[in-house]
């Protein structure tokens, strides 16, 4: 596990393109597997695919009038209404069919307004998502409360509504489930939970940028949703966020609270100031992601098509399981992530057949690991603050709770899965992919000696 990359690193690699490329990708392939098919890459054989992929983020020379008009206007900062800010929010808001939307400078720090703005406060538990990007416990940490793990349901890769119930204890003030790699949460029951027990639902969607469940899009169908557009997202501005929501008393509260605490619209605070900070976006970076909207909309048919028959073909590849979605929901896919089952390569492991995929020239990685045990979270339970808002007892019940993320670990051990921009090449780049596979299966058993 230690050798896996981290998404963040795997996305940097991946999007380096050709010169990233000692991975490996596959053709159009036979229904039966030959035994003469073409010796692997990884034994002397020649590469599947031995070509590029597209590079990320792209730039369209077209956006750059509009960003040095803003840049000449001298009106660089979103401190008031109006302006480039309010416009991408607008047309963010409609894209969603969202009420509202606020900008911000990062996806965590839209999750840390969100969080603040629903009442989470010191002290608290919120029940979360352990397979997910380290930004989503450490905001759970900056608000010195507890980031308690519902497990994740290994064959969606998301949160398992049945896990949560046993979680909730007398200081759980809210829900955050996680959009990963932007495939929807299950959202019914999780919003069904979070009523009976009257708990707050901030959606983590920082990777589901038009993900839709049941009809709706992802970051509305909670309380409020959050999105990143970090250099790697679907749609990127180097750091930038969004809160999206129908409560327009919480949207109010959220941009009175990523404003310095000024009062705005049905929320006067307690006078000219409330308790704030500034994580406002640039009037600039709004500009930009208002022109890329259209792209956004382009990038995510192509990749969802891509992303279809891919799901097609891996399904008629033994050991080799595609994620499910819920029932009337449509992922985004950030990263198409699949399950392997080694067993099924002749035990060949997971990194063996990594390194025989990207051999092949198809960059992959092994998504997230089991990140609560890299020290994160007992830094913050040894701590001065957490020692005197939470008792010894169950600071230890917590972290003894961690051997109990059966789900996850599977998750972590299991998961294989190749960066957005893969789904953005052409049709015969997705038979490469399968066709790479087909060959480290019909091959496995070479390859484990």
């Amino acid at each position: 596990m230690k050798n896996d990359l981290t998404r963040r690193a795997f996305v940097r690699n991946a999007a380096a393109g050709s010169a990233a490329l000692t991975w490996l990708g596959a053709g159009r392939a036979p229904t039966v597997f030959a035994a003469e098919a073409n010796k692997p890459a990884l034994l002397g054989g020649t590469p599947v695919h031995k070509g590029g992929w597209p590079k990320w983020p792209q730039w369209d020379e077209s956006w750059e009038p509009e960003i040095v008009d803003v840049l000449r206007s001298g009106r660089w900062c979103s401190s008031g209404s109006g302006g480039r800010a309010a416009e991408f929010e607008e047309a963010y808001a409609k894209l969603l069919g969202a009420k509202g939307c606020v900008s911000t400078a990062s996806g965590t720090t839209a999750l840390l307004t969100a969080l603040h703005v629903t009442g989470v406060d010191a002290g608290d538990e919120v029940i979360t998502s352990p397979y997910t990007f380290i930004a989503t416990y450490n905001v759970c940490l900056m608000h010195r409360t507890l980031p308690v793990f519902a497990d994740t349901d290994p064959a969606t890769l998301t949160m398992d509504p049945a896990s949560i119930e046993s979680r909730i204890t007398d200081r759980t003030r809210a829900i955050l489930p996680v959009h990963i790699y932007g495939m929807p949460c299950d959202m019914d029951p999780i919003n069904a939970i979070a009523k009976k027990h009257d708990l707050a639902v901030v959606e983590d969607a920082c990777q589901a940028w038009l993900g839709e469940y049941q009809g709706q899009k992802c970051g509305t169908l909670g309380d409020l949703g959050c999105f990143s557009f970090q250099n790697s997202k679907h749609i990127p501005v180097g750091d930038g966020g969004a809160i999206t929501g129908n409560n327009q008393e919480l949207l109010d509260r959220c941009w009175s609270y990523h404003n310095c605490g000024r009062a705005h619209g049905t929320f006067k605070g307690s006078g000219s100031f409330s308790r704030g900070t500034n994580f406002r976006m640039m009037h600039y970076a709004a500009a930009l992601l208002h022109q890329e909207i259209d792209k956004l909309v382009t990038d995510t048919k192509r990749r969802q098509e891509n992303a279809d028959y891919l799901t097609a073909g891996l399904r008629e590849i033994p050991g080799v399981e595609p994620v499910r979605l819920p029932e009337n929901s449509r992922a985004v896919w950030h990263l198409f992530a699949f399950r392997y089952d080694a067993n099924q390569f002749h035990g060949l492991s997971r990194g063996k057949f990594m390194a025989a995929l990207r051999a092949e020239g198809v960059p992959c990685g092994g998504g997230y690991h089991e990140q609560y045990y890299d020290g994160l979270l007992d830094e913050a339970i040894a701590s001065r603050g957490f020692q005197r808002l939470f008792s010894a007892e169950r600071l230890k019940a917590y972290r003894d709770s961690l051997e109990e993320l059966k789900g996850n670990k599977q998750v972590c051990a299991t998961t294989v899965a190749v960066f957005q921009t893969l789904l953005l090449a052409d049709r015969s780049d997705m038979d490469h992919i399968l066709e790479a596979i087909r060959k480290i299966h019909a091959h496995s058993a070479a390859l484990v000696t």
